[in-house]
């Protein structure tokens, strides 16, 4: 059997994929969380061999949740479903060290086949977006991701450095830099290119 966990903040779709991947003979559907860190609490409890998690969720992103496996050295492979079908995320989750990435538009049926091919230690990557994840290299550090990101949500440059634990003027050259290498005017034109790519 592989020994699924689910981590979704959509209610229904959330019980959606729980009634799919129970009608497959092969698979067990352990949990599903709600948000990003009680996914990670029920993956420390449950062990289990493969976590089915969405992008963006509250608390944690699956993302988040994939690096936090990865830096743990815990055996539980990651396959990410989401409606995000940008590069920037996919090379940002293949850095995670996730093994598959899906669309939630793509057939019901290819889910549970990608599951299986990663329990057995393969990848299943949806392969328009392996292409086009190499043709756009994402510019941005992760701290200057940070701080835009931050800034788009509408935090000011003096509530950042509070937040992050930096001086006001380590956060301005952060946006500044974001900005520069992205080629806009502002920040909240980096920030709308930045989410855009899926950089952020």
């Amino acid at each position: 059997m592989i020994r699924i966990l689910l981590a979704e903040d959509q209610a229904m779709v959330r019980g959606a994929l729980t009634a799919l991947l129970g009608l497959e003979p092969d698979i067990e559907v352990l949990g599903a969380a709600a948000d990003g860190e009680s996914a990670w609490r029920e993956l420390q409890r449950l062990k289990p061999d493969v976590l089915v998690t969405d992008i963006e969720m509250p608390g944690l992103s699956g993302l988040e949740l994939a690096q936090r496996i990865q830096r743990h050295a815990l055996p539980t492979k990651v396959v990410i479903v989401t409606t995000f079908g940008r590069a920037g995320f996919l090379r940002r989750a293949l850095e995670a060290g996730v093994s598959g990435y899906l669309l939630k538009d793509a057939p019901a049926e290819n889910l549970a086949e990608a599951l299986r091919k990663v329990h057995r230690g393969g990848r299943a990557i949806d392969p328009q977006l392996a292409v086009d994840a190499w043709s756009d290299a994402d510019p941005l550090n992760d701290r200057e991701r940070q701080v835009l990101r931050l800034a788009g949500e509408g935090q000011s440059a003096a509530e950042i450095a509070a937040k992050l634990q930096l001086s006001h003027g380590t956060v301005r050259n952060y946006l500044s830099e974001a900005i520069g290498k992205l080629g806009v005017g502002n920040r909240i034109e980096a920030y709308r290119l930045a989410r855009q790519k899926g950089w952020l």
